[in-house]
């Protein structure tokens, strides 16, 4: 490897390198130690040196100087792991710069032009791989290390690494940690011990940061069954942060089968770099802090003080731009932010140099004015520039209208919002979409009702009127501690849909795709699916005691919403609890408003909760848990088992509380989870049990805490709702509440804010990412469970033998993603099956691990027989197997009787597994012919020396895709009858196999012989079959010869050659004589039934005892552990 040229001390470096070759102008040297006389004491000194001091020379110990005559200055210029490698650096300096090097009369004229001829060949190399790299020259000797310490394919990418301390037991070894896309690996070498550790991100159940007595500060890793401790970090947070990184990247493409196609930085797993994670995640801090659609990438930073009117200061924060967005949040403890969509922005005033001022004009007549800007005027053309980019076509009147005409559109819309759906969608199939929110329809307010719950509300709706007027109304509207104050006092009902949509960013979806929601009510209209069918069941079952869903209005907006959500992501479909939430926003919210606060909760607010796994709500219960430990500390002693929280807290997350609480007072519940998040939701389950909290302490079992909790919610009520009792879901339990004490939701809500409202977002979603990690690795524990008590029953193999292999099976299914984002397991994946089928093999997977793990991976021809197992074995033809498809082909090969092995052998000679395709080329050596016959019963040796070329099966076999596979469409009477066929499957007769024909009948001979290379009994096995197939050959013969004699043709050629035989197996199998036209094809075909074979092959105890006696399975199970990776 060529190294950028560096000085060197030949006198202090002589005691540690000694010189092979030199001439005027290079010296080639080996480490001492290394090679030649190496090892000792001066072998364990000199690579302990190396490895602590992160030296290349501990993985190259070779090394090239450059020198000139009258110079006592050297530069290293080149390293090799190998002294192949260093001579081939060497030849190539000899034939392309020594002859050069005569032309320069002075020696700073030699140097500068060696330099500039490596630094030239080290651009070329890194072009590629290199580019994105911090300082490339380091980070290639470190990828050379990487690589040859750990023996991983070349393949993987080396993110980053760290010097750190592994403490082995109670004894730290230092060494370098290196991240890579997959692994987490290090190494250390200390005075002869070696220290070498290699784990896969998508093992680990935990990742933390610890500290106790012995280690101030460490990174906690579990996977395993293993605890690993890693300290003395110089970054300790940066390489928490990165490590955080690789595995939720690793979790999202492995376990998820995320593709990552909207993010360049994390779409190729061969390109993934430290700078492009840590810009990935600064984009999803900024998009989810301030709620922008997702592809909103951070821009630029300025960090400067905005000028806040209504309390006449200026307050100190950062300006955060992106492609469309221009937002500002405070960090001085005001709790003041703001979002400027660029579309709303009219003019950028001249920057003011003096106090080096930014003034942006927002239509509606309002300014910002930013100040002490570091770079202004780079902001203000950059806002400038933006706010000429966003004027789209559809944004542009008929007839080239300019920005003014745009802005006067904008403007006409804000001021008549009712016209907004008009725009959205001018098609025909936009007329079925519903205009209006429901609580309007089914609850219209009376103007002259003037009731004191009908004041109050007036009263709330002109407390945000003066909110408005102050801090101003929609997306450029300043958000501060006064917003959230009167979002915990309760919303108005006449403005909970454009709040909801203000604080979500859903509006911002809404806007920038006109006409989407219309288009995919008509395309998803009258689609049949699993997930429609599933719709039609819930429909019903969604507030059904609301008059607006008793009514066909209310029952076709809620279809038509979550059929085109199902339709616009397939990943997720429809998953209950949908159902409950997208009702409520129908409620207050237009049918399209309803779709895209539906989209920000699925998408953004909650991921991972609505589908098959609900990992995120299990992640959020978690987080409750832990929460409750930290907060409610007397509650956890009291509750020794933690998973009562999660059994009765998992309605509170996936709902929003609305499945427990009456629907005036959840309502105030969704108020605030769309303004703070899901910390609203955590405060309020934890405020919930603060209340109970003496009750609960008294109780005796769970059955009596979950009664306590449900009296507590049937308690809560919402004094200042205007609705009427027929809407009101409490309104008839109002008799059985006044034995009990009521509890005000606004009470509730501003208590748990007042006690709660410290946990900061960033801490729950750091606690996220860490239980993410447990919550996904003991799902797939529990997967792993049930697939083992499955395929238990079928198989054979011990419990810890069976563990093994469905550890190697789901290893090897993550090997075909490691480095790829295209392969089937990926592109096939269909979340909705079982979780037998969750983890299948392609064709090349099986054959690399089948090759690894079958008794006959000695055989000559073991990849393709491992391409016709796994044809065998994928019965549905769907070009992938299962780990029980996988298991039974294994047990009967390792726990099988003679004839179901042998068995398994004929069906592997039989279509669809075997083709004649690919065995159409002679299976001889070009040129050989054999010149006389010689029988098989009188000379075995011959077979010994046959040099038998069978051909490599094709790439990637026969897969045919299955066309449901992927799709939303389920085929549920296909599903029913390959259910019933399973319950009647009856067990294979030897009668009801076909006959093997004359080319399947060679290539079944010529396998056994596979098989038999190598063996102990090898002669007498091949003797033995080969008395079997000239037996079998003469017995055909003679049946033939009985049912008739052979038409004319025929017959004049039977005279001539009596068994003439195809020339792939003219050496093989008997015949009267071999000359050349004996080579041509076989007229008249011949087959053997498998009784037949059987029935000969049992009558040869050398072959029933090679394929009756036991083979070890553990230790082919140890050996594809160690070499998995390798293959």
């Amino acid at each position: 490897m060529w190294l950028k040229p560096e000085e060197v001390l030949l006198k202090n470096a002589l005691k540690l390198w000694m010189t092979e070759k030199s001439n005027d102008y290079f010296i080639l040297q080996r480490r001492r130690g290394y090679g030649e006389g190496g090892g000792g004491l001066t072998g364990l000194l000199v690579g302990t040196l190396d490895t602590v001091l992160d030296s290349t020379a501990k993985v190259a110990p070779f090394r090239i100087l450059h020198q000139t005559p009258d110079s006592q200055v050297y530069w290293s210029i080149a390293c090799g792991a190998t002294k192949e490698e260093i001579n081939q650096h060497w030849e190539w300096l000899q034939q392309n710069v020594m002859g050069t090097l005569s032309v320069f009369d002075s020696s700073e004229d030699i140097t500068s032009f060696v330099q500039g001829k490596i630094r030239g060949l080290i651009a070329e190399e890194g072009k590629v791989s290199l580019v994105q790299e911090d300082d490339p020259e380091k980070f290639r000797e470190a990828l050379l290390r990487f690589h040859k310490w750990f023996a991983l394919p070349e393949k993987e990418k080396l993110v980053t690494y760290y010097s750190c301390s592994y403490w082995k037991g109670r004894v730290p070894c230092q060494g370098w940690l290196y991240l890579s896309t997959n692994f987490l690996s290090f190494y250390s070498y200390l005075l002869g011990a070696e220290v070498k550790l290699i784990i896969s991100w998508d093992e680990i159940w935990k990742l933390e940061k610890t500290s106790n007595v012995i280690l101030a500060e460490s990174i906690h890793v579990a996977a395993g069954g293993e605890d690993h401790y890693f300290s003395m970090f110089l970054h300790l947070h940066e390489t928490f942060l990165l490590m955080e990184q690789l595995a939720d990247y690793s979790i999202k493409r492995l376990f998820d089968k995320e593709t990552f196609q909207l993010i360049p930085a994390l779409s190729d797993p061969l390109q993934i770099t430290k700078r492009g994670l840590e810009t990935h995640v600064r984009n999803e801090q900024f998009r989810a802090f301030f709620r922008l659609p997702r592809g909103e990438t951070l821009v630029e930073v300025y960090e400067s003080f905005l000028w806040v009117p209504f309390s006449h200061f200026n307050t100190l924060g950062k300006i955060c731009v992106s492609e469309n967005y221009l937002c500002f949040a405070s960090q001085d403890g005001s709790q003041c932010y703001v979002i400027i969509p660029i579309r709303e922005i009219v003019g950028v005033d001249k920057p003011d140099s003096s106090s080096r001022a930014v003034t942006v004009c927002v239509r509606g007549k309002r300014a910002l004015r930013f100040s002490e800007v570091r770079d202004y005027e780079r902001l203000a053309n950059s806002i400038r520039r933006r706010c000429g980019a966003t004027a789209s076509p559809r944004h542009i009147l008929a007839g080239g209208a300019g920005a003014e005409s745009c802005h006067t559109l904008i403007e006409h819309f804000e001021d008549n919002p009712e016209e907004v759906a008009l725009m959205v969608g001018q098609r025909d199939g936009s007329k079925a979409v519903s205009t209006e929110a429901l609580m309007t329809v089914f609850h219209p307010q009376d103007a002259e009702n003037l009731d004191p719950k009908m004041l109050k509300e007036k009263m709330k709706e002109q407390s945000w009127n003066i909110h408005f007027a102050e801090y101003g109304r929609g997306m450029s509207m300043f958000r501060t501690r006064k917003t959230r104050d009167l979002i915990v006092r309760g919303v108005p009902e006449a403005l909970r849909g454009e709040l909801w949509l203000l604080f979500s960013g859903a509006i911002n979806d809404m806007v920038t795709h006109p006409g989407y929601y219309s288009e995919l009510v008509e395309q998803s209209l009258g689609t049949s699916t699993l997930a429609t069918d599933e719709i039609e069941r819930d429909l019903h079952r969604s507030l059904p005691e609301h008059p607006a869903f008793q009514s066909d209005t209310g029952i076709s907006a809620l279809r038509r919403v979550l059929t085109s959500y199902a339709y616009r992501n397939p990943k997720i479909g429809y998953c209950q609890a949908m159902n409950i939430l997208t009702s409520v926003l129908l409620l207050y919210a237009k049918e399209e408003e309803a779709f895209w606060l539906l989209v920000a909760i699925c998408e953004r607010m909650l991921p991972d909760y609505f589908n098959r796994r609900i990992i995120g709500a299990l992640v959020d219960q978690s987080v409750f848990e832990e929460l409750i430990r930290e907060h409610l500390s007397q509650l956890t002693e009291h509750m020794t088992d933690m998973t009562f929280f999660s059994s009765v807290s998992l309605s509170w997350f996936l709902t929003l509380f609305i499945s427990v609480l009456p629907i005036e007072s959840a309502v105030n519940v969704v108020d605030c989870f769309f303004y703070d998040g899901i910390k609203a939701i955590l405060q309020l389950g934890l405020a919930v049990l603060d209340f109970n909290m003496d009750h609960l302490l008294a109780c005796r079992d769970d059955a009596e805490a979950v009664t306590i909790l449900n009296k507590f919610f049937d308690s809560v009520t919402n004094k200042d709702s205007p609705l009427p009792p027929t809407v009101q879901q409490g309104a008839t339990a109002n008799s059985e509440r006044t034995a009990n004490s009521k509890v005000d939701i606004t009470d509730l809500i501003r208590e748990a804010y007042e006690k709660y409202g410290d946990i900061r977002s960033e801490e729950v979603e750091s606690m996220r990412r860490r239980n993410k990690l447990f919550v996904i690795q003991t799902l797939e524990d529990t997967t792993k469970q049930n697939v083992l008590r499955v395929v238990s029953q079928e198989v054979k193999f011990t419990p810890a033998d069976l563990d093994d292999l469905y550890g190697l099976f789901k290893r090897q299914h993550f090997l075909s993603c490691y480095w790829t984002m295209n392969s089937a397991a990926l592109l096939h994946h269909d979340p909705s099956l079982a979780y037998l089928e969750q983890y299948q093999l392609a064709q090349q997977q099986f054959c690399s691990l089948f090759a690894l793990l079958a008794p006959w991976s000695h055989c000559s021809s073991c990849h393709l027989l491992s391409l016709w197992a796994f044809r065998l074995l994928d019965e549905n033809q769907d070009g992938l197997v299962n780990f029980k498809e996988f298991c039974c082909g294994l047990n009967i090969l390792y726990s099988g009787s003679f004839t179901e092995k042998l068995k398994f052998l004929f069906k592997m000679h039989l279509p669809p597994a075997f083709t004649e395709i690919e065995t159409e080329r002679p299976l001889f050596s070009k040129g050989r012919k054999v010149s006389h016959f010689r029988s098989l019963s009188e000379d075995f040796s011959y077979f010994s020396r046959l040099n038998v070329s069978l051909p490599d099966g094709p790439e990637d076999g026969v897969i045919r895709k299955s066309p449901e596979r992927g799709r939303g469409k389920v085929d549920l009477q296909a599903y029913l009858k390959q259910w019933q066929d399973e319950l009647l499957k009856r067990e294979e007769s030897i009668k009801d196999l076909p006959r093997i024909n004359q080319g399947q009948f060679i290539q079944f001979s010529k396998t056994l012989y596979s098989l038999f290379h190598g063996d102990a009994e090898e002669e007498s096995l091949y003797r033995a079959v080969a008395s079997v197939t000239s037996l079998l050959l003469r017995m055909e013969e003679v049946g033939r010869r009985l049912q008739g004699p052979p038409p004319p043709t025929e017959t004049a050629s039977a005279h001539r050659e009596p068994t003439a035989v195809p020339e792939t197996v003219s050496g093989l199998l008997p015949a009267p004589c071999a000359s050349e036209t004996a080579l041509q094809p076989q007229e008249v075909e011949w087959s053997f039934a498998f009784e037949q074979i059987l029935a000969s092959l049992l009558n040869e105890p050398v072959v029933v005892h090679f394929f009756e006696k036991p083979v070890d399975i553990q230790a082919r199970l140890e050996h594809a552990k160690v070499t998995q990776l390798k293959v």
